[in-house]
């Protein structure tokens, strides 16, 4: 069997996914050998370098190479699956031997086994995802040390760092199964980032910025994400509470990101089928105002959620989640499609760029427009249900008056319910945080609880 792999950082890595895909359909046939019905193998290796730097000296600089493979044996309904991060054919025997075990001593699930052959992708764009030109580690601490020097040399206020990193990351990997599904998929991934801290008399506040891409050369300039660290971390000075009110918010486009997140985990197959949502059987509900399309565009070049096809082998497609306030569709894998009597939207594994559209303009205008209410740069916590919707989580951002930054607030609360919070939906902003698989603006909520120690002005 196959094992020898070899990893050039500048050119493409078709010759070892040729070798990843032979160790994959020997698996394959070896199973098939013992008596599995149906066999799926996941073969993947992963690198990288991560290096962060505080107060001018470098605190870690860490070379990492990961090698996995994953197994699912089934015979009939029933399921076993094993793994191992070893690709030396005494490991791989050893979990070939422990999955088909597994796979003679579980209970039959009728919902088990492969997708569709009908749905697998049959065509591989190129995404453009790999762009595996990174500098070393030398190359690397420099350009950290940049990043945080420009936060430092910001403001006198600027006090204390908690430090800078830059991260860069190569993976690649087939899935295969006995269906003929034969996918190779591969992408690179890096960041730079800085979290500095500031003080006027005794008071500390902190804040970070970073930037994430495809490419190294997408990345903003080091020198810009420092001081916008600086920047962010000198706007949370004077920091005050607020009195217990109801208000409109505004959620940063960060924050925004994980806000649409709540609404994939509770439209997500798993939720539906184990009725544990807030949107239970809600396909085709109103669920947000009518001017609301949100949507997968699974096959953005460069993008971070892109892909040909999901952990199943079906092929992703362009879909729309979320048309004129209306949920058009679950998101679901194979099994979970099965669970509820339907056909796999593409999705085992999660949502691929989910792009949320946006019908205002820029954050400043949306400021303008709302003239009275909070905008929420921080959640602290998770205090939120998707099998309820209730939502409460700490949080920390700013005040605004007369359209106005008018002070930074902390310590306070922020709650309501998902399911109103999505009905009361006013406006997604057009500045786009491209940096995750859920792309979307600043959003602002027609009225929250906002809970502070600064007593009641109701």
């Amino acid at each position: 069997m196959p094992t020898a792999l070899a990893l050039d950082p500048n050119a493409p890595p078709h010759a070892d996914l040729d070798r990843l895909a032979a160790i994959a359909q020997e698996v394959i046939a070896r199973c098939r050998g013992r008596g599995a019905d149906q066999v799926e193998v996941g073969v993947s290796v992963d690198s990288g370098l991560a290096v962060n730097v505080r107060l001018g000296e470098v605190e870690t600089v860490e070379h990492t190479r990961d090698r996995g493979l994953s197994l699912t044996v089934y015979r009939g309904q029933r399921k076993g699956a094993a793994s191992t991060a070893d690709l030396a054919e005494d490991s791989i025997a050893v979990t070939i031997e422990q999955a088909l075990a597994i796979a003679r001593h579980t209970e039959a699930d009728p919902a088990a086994g492969l997708a569709d052959p009908a749905l697998y992708a049959s065509d591989f764009p190129d995404l453009d995802l790999w762009h595996p030109q990174a500098p070393d580690a030398p190359a690397a601490v420099a350009l950290a040390l940049r990043c945080e020097s420009a936060a430092l040399d910001f403001d006198p206020r600027i006090r204390n760092s908690e430090g800078a990193g830059v991260n860069s990351g190569r993976s690649y990997g087939v899935y295969a199964n006995s269906l003929g599904f034969l996918g190779r998929e591969y992408g690179t991934r890096h960041s730079l980032s800085c979290s500095v801290l500031a003080g006027e008399d005794e008071a500390m506040e902190r804040d970070y910025h970073y930037d994430s891409a495809r490419a190294m050369a997408d990345l903003a300039d080091a020198t810009a994400i420092g001081r916008e660290a600086a920047r962010r971390t000198l706007m949370r000075l004077g920091a005050r509470t607020l009195a217990t009110r109801k208000a409109p918010a505004i959620l940063s486009a960060e924050l925004a990101r994980g806000f649409f997140g709540h609404l994939t985990s509770a439209v997500a197959g798993g939720a539906q089928y184990r009725k544990a949502s807030f949107l239970l059987d809600a396909v085709g509900q109103r669920v947000f105002p009518d001017w609301v399309r949100i949507g997968e565009q699974p096959h953005l070049r460069r993008a971070a959620g892109s892909s040909n096809y999901d952990d199943d082998g079906v092929a992703t497609r362009a879909s729309m989640l979320i048309e004129d306030g209306v949920l058009a569709r679950y998101i679901l894998g194979s099994y979970s499609a099965r669970k509820l009597g339907l056909a796999s939207t593409g999705n085992a594994g999660g949502v691929h760029n989910l792009v949320v559209q946006a019908n205002a303009g820029s954050l400043a205008e949306l400021f303008a427009e709302m003239r009275e209410g909070l905008y929420v740069t921080e959640f602290l916590g998770q205090g939120v249900s998707t099998i309820t919707g209730d939502y409460s989580r700490g949080a920390a951002g700013y005040w605004i008056e007369n359209g106005q930054v008018a002070y930074p607030v902390s310590e306070i609360t922020v709650a309501g319910n998902l399911r109103e919070m999505y009905a009361n939906l006013v406006a997604v902003g057009n500045e786009v945080d491209p940096r995750g698989n859920v792309r979307t603006g600043p959003v602002w909520l027609r009225e929250v609880t906002v809970a502070g120690d600064g007593g009641s002005n109701e």
